[in-house]
């Protein structure tokens, strides 16, 4: 295991060193300056749009809008934003924060972009549900079917076994750390736990995530904000370091500045998935009039994730004080020592449990984007999937007893190629996305209340099944 994990680390510092970091700006950049910054000026539609759809009933089984945002967020919301922030500190210093916030912002225009390409190109599946994601618009809209079994193998293995054993490993850590719990225990707890979620199948999985996803988050949240009240006074000195070790060279450990950089952008992109291509997946699921919609709910996830979610996780570590630049103590026992600063012993054993939540609904969120790319390859796609569901149990097991290095460095090697594939398609179709936008904006200027999506309007319909007159309101 050290060999390979020693193999998949000089991968990944070549790979995020001289290529991603390069792609995922660059694509961020331009996406925020052909959409005229559809990140700041579509803000208030965002808020508008996804408070609007709580509680939204939709006709038959189809999935809600609302519903299809706490899937990704389910899978967005997860160790990420807990143990992989305190990796980020103890490995970069508080400076990677700031590329985290960077990145995200950036990050938002390019998720909106891939998600409004998933609802122009989905399929409809019949009772009122559909499905879709960057398999669909690389096949159906790029005509490069070989590509899209790449990307659709590549989400299957990097969301539905890759990212589940980072999960399951710090679910196993955190028990391990709260309550002497050994990791096979917990292996055996998780594995049947899994396996009653995900054979439940779609409709299950969206129904237990618009419940959890709320109550997981708010429950953190509040946590966060309790511990900056009581700290009140070290929030300005705060603040004023993650600045300072942004662009300080002497900011973080081995690498200087470059490690402050790259480490955020890599713990940013695991936790808001922004140009992975996994949150379209859930996106075209989605039931709505236009769009633009979807990918300005789906656009306003990346905040929710990285500036709010993971932002608690930086301020609970670096207001506590309890970090070394690259110390041993990382991951969850550092946020669980932590926590334990504030609130006392106990405090390991709430985070414990609340990890569990966490990771427990990222697991279920990436078995998700597993299911729904299993059945693009032609076939007898039950049997893909069932061995595909058998696959996912197997690497929960595998999770709870690998070491953290490697979980998380086959994690970001899996991310990298992810990355790639999904961008490719995404720049080439993104001028689809953008007349869409400028569409849907004109006819809410005009006193639409409702924008209809009429496919005429980009010039070239090749790919879209779900779209036409039959559709619009």
């Amino acid at each position: 295991m050290d060999a390979l994990n020693a193999v998949v680390s000089a991968i990944n510092n070549v790979l995020w060193s001289y290529v991603l970091i390069v792609v995922l700006v660059g694509c961020g950049i331009w996406f925020t300056l052909s959409t005229r910054f559809v990140q700041l000026r579509m803000l208030p539609e965002m808020i508008r749009l996804l408070t609007e759809g709580i509680g939204h009933k939709t006709e038959g089984d189809a999935i809600s809008s609302f519903q299809a945002f706490c899937v990704s967020t389910a899978s967005r919301v997860g160790v990420g934003n807990i143990a992989g922030v305190a990796i980020a500190i103890v490995t970069g210093g508080p400076g990677a924060v700031f590329w985290m916030w960077a990145i995200a912002f950036l990050g938002c225009a390019t998720g909106f972009v891939e998600s409004t390409l998933a609802q122009i190109y989905k399929l409809p599946r019949g009772n009122g549900k559909f499905h879709g994601g960057p398999a669909y618009y690389i096949k159906n809209a790029l005509r490069q079917p070989g590509v899209a079994k790449l990307f659709a193998f590549l989400i299957s293995v990097t969301f539905g076994l890759i990212y589940v054993s980072v999960q399951a490993n710090t679910i196993a850590l955190s028990a391990q750390t709260a309550f002497g719990i050994a990791p096979i225990y917990s292996a055996a707890f998780l594995c049947v736990l899994t396996a009653l979620v995900i054979f439940g199948g779609m409709s299950r999985i969206a129904k237990f995530t618009e419940f959890l996803v709320p109550i997981m988050a708010g429950i953190y949240l509040l946590t966060a904000f309790a511990i900056i009240l009581l700290n009140i006074d070290k929030v300005p000195a705060m603040f004023a370091l993650i600045l300072h070790d942004a662009f300080s060279p002497q900011a973080a450990v081995g690498g200087g500045l470059g490690t402050a950089v790259i480490t955020g952008v890599k713990r940013g992109l695991f936790s808001n998935e922004a140009g992975e291509g996994s949150v379209p997946n859930a996106a075209a699921t989605a039931d709505v009039t236009h769009p633009i919609k979807q990918g300005l709910v789906q656009a306003f996830g990346v905040y929710v994730d990285t500036w709010i979610v993971c932002s608690a996780t930086a301020f609970i570590v670096l207001l506590t004080g309890q970090y070394t630049i690259g110390g041993e103590l990382t991951g969850i026992a550092l946020a669980q020592a932590s926590l334990a600063s504030i609130f006392g012993p106990l405090a390991p054993a709430a985070v414990s449990i609340l990890i569990l939540l966490f990771a427990f609904s990222s697991i279920v969120g990436n078995y998700y984007y597993g299911e729904i790319n299993i059945a693009f390859f032609e076939g007898n796609t039950r049997k893909y999937l069932l061995v595909f569901r058998a696959g996912v149990v197997i690497m929960v097991f595998f999770g709870c007893l690998a070491e953290l290095s490697l979980v998380w460095n086959l994690a970001d090697l899996f991310m990298g190629f992810l990355c790639l594939t999904n961008l490719y398609a995404v720049i080439r179709l993104s001028k689809y996305a953008r007349i869409a936008l400028f569409d849907y904006v004109k006819q809410k200027k005009e006193g639409h209340e409702e924008p209809a999506f009429d496919p005429a309007i980009l010039g070239d319909e090749h790919g879209i099944h779900a779209w036409g007159i039959d559709k619009i309101k």
